[in-house]
């Protein structure tokens, strides 16, 4: 194998596994698998921007917070699916820019109104090399429509 073949076998290596980092933190956060964020997804600290649904301003925080913010704010929803697609990585060396599309469905039965809220949009990742391989240390989402019950989520939050 020549270099440049080695070059593009691990360049396509680290793109597939920044995908799959990405759709890990989905799939750990529907299943419900905490654990498996803080082992398999997150730097130690990660600096979150959800300003475009929330408001307020970006912060860092540590991994460990926002998986237990995540637990206490979606720990009472039935169910979430969050889908990513259209991924697109940028690697620069140990750092890497990714971005997805997504869809965020959550159901939550409720005798108040509609038991759904879907949420859409994009993110942006930034990631880091680690001993343990890609790690998201930074996570934007951007909502760009939404549809149904956002009193689902709300009502969670008190």
């Amino acid at each position: 194998m020549s270099d440049d073949d080695l070059r593009a076998f691990r360049d396509l290596r680290d793109r597939l596994d920044i995908a799959e980092v990405c759709t890990r933190m989905c799939w750990h956060t529907d299943k419900r698998e905490w654990d498996r964020l803080r082992t398999a997804v997150f730097a130690e600290k990660v600096l979150v921007d959800y300003t475009s649904l929330n408001g307020g301003e970006a912060a860092e925080m540590a991994a460990e917070d926002l998986i237990e913010a995540w637990r206490i704010h979606l720990s009472p929803i039935a169910s979430t699916q969050h889908l990513l697609t259209n991924h697109l990585v940028n690697l620069s060396g140990e750092t890497a820019l990714a971005t997805a599309d997504f869809l965020a469905t959550h159901l939550l039965p409720n005798a108040l109104g509609g038991p759904l809220w879907t949420l859409g949009g994009h993110y942006r990742f930034t990631l880091r090399h680690t001993a343990g391989g890609w790690r998201i240390d930074g996570l934007t989402m951007t909502a760009e429509w939404a549809e149904g019950n956002r009193q689902i989520m709300e009502r969670n939050a008190r």
